[in-house]
């Protein structure tokens, strides 16, 4: 027996903490009863969280942005809503039985009330012409309140039954922001479903893979199930008294990272279970053992994701700060599970559950002479050319970020494939100023009105003879009054915002007018500056939570900072190759402008746990044999276990990819891609080859930078201190 295993076997359960309360022989049943009664008390909300989920415009907006607050204005007007514009047209000119057909359609549209439509409201048919027109429009308004999101669909297809499908050369579509926001909803439709059984998917698949164990996945899925469905019953019950907001994005995402983080957190804490269970008969105590000695890893790992999400509590995007709480419960949530549930439901089943691979009392684990050992010895060779490589190699990657084209996606690149509504869009944008169906929307005073809109109509990209009150609207409300104009180009377009900032410096011009500018596309241009605010503010301050929480775990300064700049490295390398995916893989147009944070905030946050896994295990067998041979023998001890925690977190987050939109694609492939090189690029070539060369001064400013452990030269056997006598002592 080697001094290592010896001075292990001197540890009892009884020493460790608070390890023993969880995994006890009476303390599991104690555990499994409680999560029961959680369950049972919770399943009924999380299954409520989809009829929590607001998804209306103000919960994405930010909320101190001028088209929120026009947005806020105008509801003093009429209440919130939004158009849906069928468009009519035919290439040799509309007949005189489509003309007929038409104001038929109008007549029965003006009758319609439900699901929100207000049909008496509709306006149309408007002509391309006047003499033989080619195309006509109409424009339906349904209301968006609190449920709008809700029925918007619907009621897209309720006016979808009035019009018809077109035919006989005649086409029919629904399109402007109503149809836009359907086909958004039917997009969403379904969407936790989905990336649940996605999810589920490829952790069974991986965990398959790993464990080759039939009986032992069942666990650490059930152990996710419940934390997922314990989480979403807390974020409802935010979500409906303490005004948390939870949308369509914030929902998937909390599914993703759930499963992705507690499936990461069960494989590193089997994978030390089975390492104690080979050295210890009871296990109960092997367990106590697995908990002490991988919880304060998988606490720091947590720690870190909670924190991160935290923190995007101080963006200006409604949508980016809603996101933060809820992806922090779920991945607390999920914490909890795996340092409780999972490792009391192990020690229930016994070791029966790893059949057919059953660690037995004595035998030797695989990992000692395994790939990430031979790897390790490798590196160790001349670890200062292996790091330099490396780095050098994931800078060329990240060469590809000139191909970033991070600006925002209008609606016809935002789907993966083309509905109604997009081709609806082009036919209208042949025959119509390309800003129809989604106008500007200027609120001001009164007295000042006639000035403001003399101002609008004279400002270039509005259409002249478009402003007016729109039909059911107050002339005025508290002295202020409310009217609309159509631009020229199209409301998603990057020229309809250079628009938008024309106008607004127009009519901000005007004294005493107190005129605000907002819309859609305004709403567009808002978010685009916000996101700029946020990526600013929010990428230094996760840099700074990671950077402490290391400096904490690893008590060191060197060691925490060489992984910073890992990280920083991998994430401008996955993104290079992403931006050159887009563009010449997947021919997308281009990435939303939240999209560089998205991925930066995941890829850190989560990133980090295989280096946290793999540093503290080295920082534990450095303060035995040393710190070069620490390295070898952490990386031999980890390799497997987070390769496989690597596959699985990227397998999860690919599941994004399942879902018809762009945006959710591109987060889903470069977090992935992200995970693969953090995985098997970073941490297990650039990480181990940077602390082989900086050798004891990595732990600085620690004891272990000035003296290299008392173990060292100890004849352990470990592969570790056979790398080293090899290598004659030269990685020295």
């Amino acid at each position: 027996m080697t001094k290592i295993q010896e001075k292990r076997q001197q540890t009892r359960p009884g020493q460790q903490g608070i390890a023993h309360l969880v995994c006890g022989r009476r303390a599991k049943w104690v555990v499994l009863v409680l999560w029961l009664v959680v369950l049972f008390l919770t399943a009924p909300f999380a299954q409520k969280l989809t009829d929590a989920q607001d998804n209306d415009a103000a919960s994405w907006l930010p909320g101190s942005a001028e088209s929120t607050q026009v947005l806020e204005i105008s509801e003093n007007f009429r209440p919130e809503q939004i158009p849906a514009v069928v468009v009519y047209a035919r290439d040799g000119g509309l007949t005189a039985q489509d003309r007929a057909a038409i104001t038929e359609d109008v007549g029965r549209l003006k009758q319609l009330t439900d699901h929100g439509i207000r049909g008496g409201e509709t306006r149309g048919p408007v002509f391309d012409r006047e003499v033989d027109p080619r195309a006509a429009q109409v424009q339906v308004p349904i209301t968006m309140d609190e449920k709008g999101w809700e029925r918007i669909a619907p009621a897209v297809d309720s006016i979808r039954d009035v019009v018809g499908e077109g035919g006989g050369g005649l086409a029919v579509h629904i399109t402007g922001p109503g149809g836009t926001s359907a086909d958004f909803s039917e997009a969403f439709e379904g969407i936790d479903s989905t990336l649940l059984f996605s999810a589920m998917a490829v952790v069974i698949v991986m965990l398959l893979l790993t464990f080759r164990s039939p009986t032992l996945l069942l666990v650490p899925l059930l152990s996710v199930i419940a934390a997922l469905f314990t989480a979403q019953a807390f974020i409802y019950l935010l979500a409906e008294h303490a005004g948390l907001t939870v949308n369509g994005q914030s929902a998937g995402i909390l599914t993703v990272l759930v499963f992705g983080a507690g499936t990461d957190y069960a494989l590193l804490l089997v994978a030390r279970y089975r390492e104690e269970l080979r050295r210890h008969e009871d296990r109960h105590e092997a367990m106590a053992l697995a908990l002490h000695r991988a919880g304060p890893a998988v606490l720091a790992s947590g720690a870190t994701v909670v924190l991160s999400m935290l923190v995007l509590l101080a963006a200006e995007m409604n949508s980016t700060s809603g996101l933060g709480p809820v992806a922090a419960i779920g991945v607390a949530v999920g914490l909890i599970a795996m340092l409780t549930l999972f490792p009391a439901l192990l020690v229930i089943f016994g070791r029966w559950i790893f059949w057919p691979a059953i660690p037995h009392l004595g035998t030797e684990n695989p990992e000692k002479r395994g790939m990430w050992a031979r790897m390790g010895r490798r590196i160790s060779h001349r670890p200062r050319m292996v790091w330099v490589v490396t780095a050098i190699a994931l800078a060329v990657c990240s060469l590809g970020l000139i191909q970033l084209r991070a600006e925002g996606l209008s609606n016809a690149d935002a789907f993966t494939d083309k509905p109604d509504s997009i081709t609806g869009q082009e036919v209208s944008a042949r025959y119509f100023p390309a800003g129809s169906g989604d106008p500007l929307v200027i609120v001001s005073n009164r007295a000042q009105a006639e000035e403001v809109g003399r101002a609008v109509a004279e400002t270039r990209g509005v259409v002249p003879e478009s402003l007016g009150l729109p039909p059911g609207t107050k002339p005025s409300f508290e002295d202020m009054v409310l009217f609309e104009a159509t631009m020229t180009d199209p409301a998603d377009s990057e020229a309809a915002k250079q628009t938008v900032e024309r106008v607004r410096d127009a009519v901000h011009a005007v004294p005493d007018a107190d005129a605000q500018v907002g819309g859609g596309t305004a709403a567009l241009l808002d978010m685009d500056r916000a996101t700029t605010h946020d990526n600013v503010l929010i990428i230094p301050l996760v840099l700074l939570v990671v950077l402490l929480i290391l400096c904490a775990l690893l008590r060191a300064l060197i060691a925490p900072l060489l992984l910073i700049g890992t990280v920083i490295l991998s994430f401008a390398a996955a993104l290079g190759i992403s931006a050159l995916a887009f563009r010449h893989l997947f021919d997308y147009a281009g990435e939303t402008t939240d999209f560089p944070l998205f991925v930066f905030v995941f890829l850190v946050a989560l990133g980090i746990d295989y280096n946290i896994f793999l540093t503290t295990r080295i920082r534990e067998e450095a303060a035995q044999q040393g710190t070069r041979p620490g390295v070898v023998t952490g990386l031999a001890a980890t390799g497997a276990v987070i390769t496989s925690a690597g596959l699985v977190l990227a397998g999860t987050f690919a599941a994004l990819g399942t879902l018809p939109m762009v945006a959710f694609a591109e987060i889903g492939f470069a977090v992935a891609l992200g995970v693969l090189l953090d995985t098997f690029i970073v941490r297990s070539v650039l990480v181990t080859a940077l602390f082989l060369d900086v050798g004891p001064k990595v732990w600085w400013p620690g004891k272990l930078a000035q003296e290299d452990g008392d173990a060292r030269g100890d004849g352990s056997g470990t592969e570790a201190s056979e790398a080293e006598e090899k290598l004659g002592r030269r990685v020295e």
